[in-house]
């Protein structure tokens, strides 16, 4: 029990000191509305059989200001109805263009291709990775060229606010979230963390184009099933000036439809281990049991068992370590509501589900995933 308590109260420091980066947290960006374009955008859109998800994204694309340049739907032959969309979006807005990639090189898997292929057509200063769930707000691409200008940022991606709709979504993508804050921290300049704690969301990443043709693109993070992440670390290792702040007035996204669908897709890459070392990994998972995993079942059992309170002072100390846990995560639980757009009961519920949510971490850390967006790997 005391060895236990000493883990425990190593990883409740750790996480402290993560979390206090949150003091220099910036405000949620605000639409920008109006511009006078003193630069230019051009979009990337990777798709493969996105016909049920495209729409919304290329609409919200469409109301963008006259900041966006172009939009390039980079394809890798999707077999569905995604063409007729991109070429009814064609007739309305000239900025959009259809392109179809070349077959996939060995050693790249399909997300980072696609975005290296429009990478080398585009023409902007900036270039700005979107995916097709996305739904971008009014004001999105003015916004995140304003913020990545005055922050001078060479590279900057956006946290978006997640609609959710069934029960399940509510209950597991809460938890499965809160993961990636315990290990990396809260949304905030990425200038505030080491390189290998820096986080990234490839749905919306804006990158200064000369920077990234400086840097190799994409090539980076050719092979990585999070090449958001294992991109914007290797940047920040190389001296670039990176951010990852609060988008969820500008940028939705419905990422996954059910319980099944958010355990299955985004368990996949969640775990980041092609962005961070096996020892850094192994120590991830750890430590996410001891203060994610642990600190609810713990006390329940505790409790069931007439063991809280009590007058052992070991015993004490370990209910107390693991009370100020959950206390933390009910506290981030209230802080992520607003980026959380369709919540219900079950969303308050999800601390219930952070057992659930660090074994599928742990299953995705020991599995490489074979099958990526309708690609065999």
């Amino acid at each position: 029990m005391i060895g236990l308590l000493l883990l425990q109260t190593a990883a409740l420091l750790i996480l402290l000191a993560r979390l206090a980066q949150g003091r220099t947290r910036l405000p949620p960006l605000a639409p920008v509305l109006k511009n006078e374009p003193q630069t230019s955008v051009s979009v990337i859109i990777p798709t493969l059989n996105e016909e049920n998800r495209l729409a919304p994204c290329l609409e919200g694309l469409h109301q963008q200001g006259n900041l966006l340049k172009e939009v390039l739907i980079v394809d890798s032959r999707s077999t569905d109805g995604t063409l007729k969309l991109v070429e009814a979006m064609t007739k309305r807005d000239a900025r959009f263009r259809w392109v179809t990639d070349d077959p996939l090189p060995p050693g790249w898997v399909g997300r980072p291709w696609a975005l290296q292929y429009g990478f080398d057509q585009a023409t902007s200063e900036w270039v700005l990775g979107i995916d097709a769930d996305t739904l971008p707000q009014p004001g999105l691409v003015a916004a995140v060229v304003k913020a990545a200008e005055t922050g001078k940022y060479d590279a900057l991606s956006l946290s978006p606010c997640f609609v959710v709709k069934t029960n399940g979504e509510n209950w597991l993508h809460p938890a499965l979230l809160l993961t990636l804050i315990w290990r990396c921290g809260p949304t905030a300049s990425a200038q505030d963390a080491p390189a290998d704690r820096v986080l990234a969301n490839g749905q919306c990443f804006l990158s200064r184009r000369a920077m990234l043709a400086n840097q190799g693109g994409y090539s980076s993070a050719k092979a990585s099933f999070c090449d958001d992440v294992t991109l914007v670390r290797h940047l920040a290792r190389n001296g670039v000036r990176v951010g990852f702040l609060d988008g969820s007035r500008v940028l939705k996204v419905r990422m996954y439809t059910s319980f099944m669908e958010t355990w299955r897709e985004w368990g996949r890459s969640l775990d980041l281990k092609d962005a961070t070392t096996p020892i850094q990994q192994l120590g991830d998972v750890v430590f996410l049991v001891l203060t994610q995993g642990l600190p609810l079942p713990l006390l329940i059992v505790l409790a069931i068992n007439g063991l809280i309170p009590s007058s052992d002072l070991i015993l004490t100390a370990l209910i107390a370590v693991n009370g100020i846990l959950l206390a933390l995560r009910l506290l981030l639980l209230l802080a992520m509501a607003n980026g959380f757009e369709g919540k219900n009961i079950f969303f308050w519920l999800s601390p219930l589900a952070d057992p659930l949510a660090v074994l599928r971490i742990i299953l995705s850390s020991i599995r490489r995933p074979k099958r990526w967006r309708g690609r065999e790997y």
